[in-house]
């Protein structure tokens, strides 16, 4: 007879068995991550049967790994403590407060945090969002805010835990404005009180793909992040562009991740919206995304899976993350994948012949005109329109000063920005040559055959992108994203009139709302 005491060890035993099974693996290739907390299907959408539900809803199936909470969207609010803005779910406004902060007490979140991570998932907070607002003085005020939030969502302690005895599994950073100052040594002292802890904790961001992204580029080369959620939309760069060598750049970031971080294996996701409200322009349907996803991880060994802006756009589109992740079909995980980085994988680096003769002296003696059917490595330079050019890293078909027009969508009620970018900044401009002797100046190539194909500038345009005359001087991406930026800034008022509107309106509806537009 079996007693009660063994089918107890038994049932443990699985139980234990089964929480390894479904334990979050960081290394795998085919995980997928959607944003909770915005409602972001709300914004457009008055059937408020689909608006956000409460997150034990969506950790139901193995579906969806990782949640990031949006936003902690104020860093220092009444009382020195942050701000938590969770759209219809829990606000400071319809929610009550901790005495004397203005800190929303989500307390009843608790079970639900937990049961998700009982099914394996983890739960990250996510920092910042759209408004500015969240930001840093110097490093001394960033440490002792991550001690803040050490205690009060991840594994520390205080009277004032807006989740409750729920232990959040890390943080992500996704800062959209004001300045990087402080990031870096945030992240360090998270680091610093995760190290010894009895579970792992998870550091994230969700970059914009242009390439250094403005307020994140920085602090992802300064210290080590588990996943990069790049925002593969509202940029040229995006899923839509997956066709045009000269927008898409999911190599200029397995690049980085192999070269500039310093933490190696950190995984980079493609992020895409789940429906095409949830986005001013990038998105594709769920067929195409799994395609994608699937090339992009046959080529770079860095992919980590998909994230998607948000959960509830993805309900509401037909379940668009199952489809995504039968679509992106299994990949690996336990271990790294060995796919050699751009910088080392052979191609054809010898410059072909050509009908114009190199200089034979001054600056560009000896270089070859570009064309555009070869591939590059970093070092390489070249003769274009009578400059010298030198490769940054691997490329191909990214014509040297070429600039491409990309739209960029505020959160403000301001129309949308229309921006010259250059091509990922790939070509360094070591300027004119001189005592130029022979034609070195290449004439414009024809589009190639095959993969090499060159693209025609105007087909990296993003859907509803106003054009004008491209300007002749090219500029570097990370110059280009500053000056988004700051045009961003000044392009209108703060306004809230967009994601999660309420059915009635009222004093919290601002906050009901979310704190955000589309994610760039």
């Amino acid at each position: 007879m079996v007693s009660k005491h063994s089918v107890a060890l038994s049932v443990g035993a699985l139980l234990a068995v089964l929480g390894q099974a479904l334990a979050y693996d960081n290394s795998r290739s085919d995980n997928v991550s959607s944003y909770y907390g915005q409602n972001s299907y709300g914004a457009t959408h008055s059937d408020t049967a689909n608006w956000q539900k409460n997150l034990a809803t969506y950790c139901q199936d193995d579906t969806i790994n990782a949640f990031p909470l949006a936003f902690m969207n104020v860093f220092f609010s009444t009382g020195g403590l942050p701000e938590i803005n969770m759209a219809n779910t829990c606000n400071s406004n319809d929610n009550g407060v901790f005495s004397g902060t203005s800190l929303a007490n989500c307390q009843f979140l608790a079970a639900d945090i937990q049961a998700c991570q009982a099914r394996g998932k983890i739960i990250t907070l996510s920092l910042g969002g759209a408004t500015g607002a969240a930001t840093f003085s110097s490093d001394a005020q960033a440490q002792t805010f991550a001690d803040t939030i050490w205690n009060l969502f991840l594994g520390g302690s205080s009277s004032t835990r807006p989740f409750g005895n729920a232990v959040l599994d890390g943080v992500d950073l996704d800062i959209e404005g004001g300045s990087s100052t402080g990031y870096a040594a945030f992240v360090t002292r998270i680091r610093s009180h995760a190290s010894g802890a009895s579970k792992p904790y998870y550091v994230t961001a969700a970059p914009q793909c242009p390439f250094p992204d403005a307020w994140l580029g920085s602090v992802i080369n300064a210290v080590g992040f588990d996943a990069i959620y790049v925002q593969f939309y509202n940029n040229f760069c995006s899923v839509a562009n997956f066709n045009n060598p000269n927008a898409w750049n999911f190599g200029t970031w397995d690049n980085w991740a192999k070269t500039q971080s310093p933490n190696r294996n950190v995984k980079v996701y493609i992020g895409a919206p789940a429906s095409p409200t949830a986005a001013g322009s990038g998105y594709v349907d769920a067929a195409t995304l799994g395609n994608i996803a699937k090339q992009t991880r046959a080529q770079y060994s860095s992919f980590g899976g998909i994230m998607l802006w948000d959960v509830s756009q993805a309900y509401a589109n037909g379940r668009f993350d199952i489809a995504v992740k039968n679509a992106m079909g299994s990949g690996s995980g336990g271990t790294i994948i060995t796919t050699p980085a751009p910088t080392t994988t052979p191609h054809t680096t010898t410059n072909p012949p050509t009908t114009t003769k190199p200089p034979t002296s001054g600056s560009c003696a000896g270089v070859a005109a570009w064309v555009s059917n070869i591939a590059y490595v970093g070092g390489s330079q070249i003769v274009y329109n009578g400059h010298l050019w030198t490769a940054k890293w691997w490329t191909q078909a990214d014509t040297p000063g070429g600039k491409y027009p990309a739209t960029f969508y505020s959160r403000r009620r301001a129309p949308p920005l229309t921006f010259y970018i250059g091509a990922a900044g790939v070509w360094t401009d070591n300027g004119a040559c001189t005592s130029l002797v022979g034609d070195a100046k290449a004439p414009t190539p024809a589009a190639a055959t095959g993969s090499g194909a060159a693209v025609k500038p105007s087909s990296a345009v993003s859907a509803g992108a106003a054009v004008s005359s491209p300007v002749a001087k090219p500029s570097a991406s990370a110059k280009a994203s500053v000056a988004i930026s700051s045009a961003i800034s000044s392009a209108g008022s703060p306004s809230s009139a967009v994601h999660g509107a309420s059915a009635a309106p009222s004093a919290s509806d601002v906050v009901r709302r979310g704190s955000r537009f589309f994610k760039l």
